[in-house]
């Protein structure tokens, strides 16, 4: 196998630049090369709830920036599955004026939001959600005031994340406190890049911020390629023993799960970065098997998790306790679709340890979340048999992805 795989816009990325963009003030920002998926959509139609102009029906899209100005009256406004519409809408909507319901899926009334909610308080909203978890309702008085906030950040980064986008729109400098422990840090660093590009002023020290009140000016962003979807080519390759370029993606990039491409060197595939692409080449053999913290990129996790399967003995990945809080529970779904496909694989704590086994077609389950069907397919590149119940739970991230798997 060898090709060259062009993978889709980076969904946080997108989703960022679409909120910073809705908050600058007056003026056109243009988002060059966006995700075109359900996540995204979800983003555009909750801004548009809020009364942000949003032309989307080319590249680059186009925001008509708002300033922070935003209405709404009785709004309901429903993120789907989309854990960062949930979270960064929330807090969007302190600024608005009038009352907005934040609502999804049955299994995003199980994923948390209480710690964004508390800061929110703590900085003059007024938020109330349904026992830490949503739905949220907002009554809007146009905006934050400001000040210390600590924001608990140990489920999610999207809680910081959030506040630090509205932010620059408090009415003084708003100093955020996060904590030791952060769930997926490394995201807040794409965060605070977004921030800056659309001109905000943020100094970070550590786990801790402070941003100034100067608000957004627009800005012309290019979104990057996915480097969460670029994992999955990334692993075809070397557990197949092919060669996958993948192009877009520039050497100074901050997104996290790029981390994966050092694990793939770890187990035995060659991998280079040279301008702006990626290559990586499988072993004529076996992988080697590997002890990884996959903290800070835990989506790439899953990924590692399906090439473990190939490797040359048991493989210990750490640092996975946000999984339970995705879009399922995605270490007890993980432990499950491995062991059905003949594999061996056992959670222990906050570490999943994955065995190679005698491995057999099955039909995997999906638990609606789009990384399962993504890792799991890749498992039949390589074993006859493997098929993927309600594949169209990729739709959320990357509509083409079974088209990308057949031209592989």
């Amino acid at each position: 196998m060898a090709a060259r795989v062009a993978v889709p816009g980076s969904k946080s990325l997108t989703n960022r630049a679409l909120v910073t963009a809705a908050l600058a003030r007056t003026g056109v920002s243009r988002l060059y090369r966006p995700l075109e998926a359900d996540d995204t959509e979800a983003m555009r139609e909750a801004l548009r709830s809020l009364g942000v102009l949003i032309d989307d029906n080319d590249d680059p899209w186009l925001v008509l920036g708002t300033g922070g100005e935003l209405e709404a009256s009785d709004v309901r406004i429903d993120v789907r599955a989309s854990g960062t519409t949930a979270r960064f809408i929330t807090a969007v909507a302190a600024l608005a004026r009038g009352r907005v319901v934040v609502d999804g899926v049955p299994r995003m009334r199980e994923r948390p939001i209480g710690p964004l909610v508390e800061a929110i308080r703590a900085l003059g909203g007024r938020a109330t959600d349904t026992d830490g978890f949503p739905p949220v309702e907002i009554d809007g008085s146009g905006g934050l005031r400001g000040g210390e906030v600590f924001v608990d950040s140990s489920q999610s980064s999207q809680f910081a994340s959030a506040l630090l986008l509205v932010a620059p729109l408090a009415e003084g400098p708003t100093t955020i406190e996060l904590g030791e422990r952060v769930a997926s840090r490394s995201y807040l660093d794409g965060t605070v890049e977004i921030m800056r590009r659309f001109g905000a002023e943020v100094a970070a020290d550590g786990n801790r911020f402070v941003v100034q009140p100067t608000g957004y000016h627009k800005a012309h962003i290019d979104i990057e390629p996915d480097a969460s979807a670029a994992v999955y080519p990334a692993v075809a390759a070397a557990i197949t023993g092919g060669v996958v370029e993948i192009p877009g993606i520039p050497p100074e990039s901050s997104q996290p799960d790029l981390a994966v491409l050092d694990v793939l060197s770890l187990m035995g595939a060659t991998v280079v970065r040279r301008d702006d692409t990626i290559r990586v080449e499988g072993p004529t053999g076996r992988l080697a098997a590997v002890e990884v913290d996959m903290a800070d990129a835990p989506d790439g996790a899953m990924a590692v998790a399906v090439a473990a399967l190939f490797a040359d003995g048991p493989s210990r990945i750490h640092g996975l306790s946000t999984l339970r809080h995705k879009e399922t529970d995605r270490l007890s779904a993980l432990e499950n679709e491995l062991r059905r496909l003949g594999g061996g694989a056992e959670v222990q704590g906050d570490t999943l340890v994955v065995t190679p086994g005698e491995l057999h077609g099955a039909e995997i389950a999906t638990y609606g979340d789009h990384r399962m069907a993504m890792a799991f397919a890749l498992v039949g590149l390589v074993v006859e048999g493997v098929s993927i119940a309600d594949p169209g739970v990729v739709d959320k991230t990357w509509p083409d992805y079974f088209r990308m798997l057949e031209a592989l």
